[in-house]
């Protein structure tokens, strides 16, 4: 089973959180229907503008934390390099 790092946006350059799922699908669903209070639902984060499948789950965790400890401005360049426009790639994942 594959897992995702992903990264939601509330709107290009917006808000952004990072997370990890063994089911992208899911939780990026769960994220725009706001069904998990929390910091999506606060700010708004309903696109997903980048995500990288690993082939196991510890993989994913680890870039998780190391994406999370980059400034702004890296995540930034890493979503403008998958996704210069910031489209919002839920419509488009395909399992």
């Amino acid at each position: 089973m594959s897992s995702c790092v992903y990264i939601m946006a509330s709107k290009p350059n917006g808000t952004l959180y990072t997370g990890v799922t063994n089911d992208l699908a899911r939780r990026v669903y769960e994220h725009r229907t706001g069904q998990t209070p929390g910091f999506t639902t606060r700010y708004a984060c309903k696109l997903l503008v980048w995500y990288e499948r690993h082939d196991r789950i510890e993989r994913a965790i680890q870039r998780e934390k190391t994406i999370k400890h980059y400034v702004r401005k890296w995540k930034i360049n890493l979503i403008e390099e998958m996704n210069p426009e910031w489209n919002d790639l839920y419509e488009t994942l395909n399992y």
